[in-house]
């Protein structure tokens, strides 16, 4: 994407971090493109069996439920990273300066707060759902062929840890451009007008041509 070259690194320990995590979070994204692309070959083999042998794959919405999480959560994290989540950037591009880390602190720091709360809450919600004594390790099943629900529960306190550390990093990173007034943060994705956005678009994609 184009997009990830709008994120500055540099020797620092906090830039190294940022490396370090997002080959963490650039395998999670795959992830859930395999997911999505999974579930495409789960359909075709649905309804193909459906129209030819009147016999759909059984538990397929079993596995649809298993495989939401991984579809919806797992590159959260790797967009966050690359600041592809919905933005308001008319209002921040037109900040500067420390006005602008100000606000991109504030409103990372109340995302941050967000997931703190979800993190605690899935993993409530797996727990209830896991046991070590109950058959599969689970209390609970799917309804058509019985598949382990934790697992799928399991995923979204996972990735949403993923994201806890990537908004404390911004925080720092933030902080850190605040304090010392720089020109461009680290770590960070970079507010830039529609124009260079589509520059950089067109050079991404003539290089994939290559």
């Amino acid at each position: 994407m184009a997009g990830s070259r709008l994120v500055l690194s540099d020797d620092s320990t906090l830039s190294k971090i940022d490396q370090t995590l997002y080959k963490i979070e650039g395998p999670l994204a795959l992830l859930s493109g395999l997911a999505v692309f999974s579930l495409m070959i789960l359909a075709v083999v649905s309804v193909g069996g459906r129209n030819f042998f009147d016999q759909p794959l059984p538990g397929y919405v079993d596995w649809i439920e298993q495989a939401m999480p991984l579809i919806a959560f797992m590159g959260i994290s790797f967009t966050q990273r690359d600041g592809g989540h919905i933005r308001m950037d008319m209002l921040v591009g037109a900040l500067k300066g420390r006005a602008l880390y100000l606000a991109e602190f504030i409103t990372t720091f109340a995302v941050f707060v967000l997931i703190i709360l979800l993190i605690w809450g899935t993993w409530a919600h797996f727990q209830r759902s896991f046991d070590f004594a109950a058959p599969m390790w689970s209390r609970d099943s799917s309804m058509d062929i019985a598949l382990p629900i934790w697992p799928a529960k399991l995923l979204a306190p996972v990735a949403f840890s993923v994201l806890g550390l990537r908004l404390a990093l911004q925080l720092w990173a933030y902080a850190r451009a605040f304090w010392r007034n720089e020109e461009n943060a680290i770590a960070v994705p970079l507010v830039i007008d529609a124009a260079t956005q589509a520059a950089l678009e067109a050079e991404h994609v003539s290089g994939a041509e290559k």
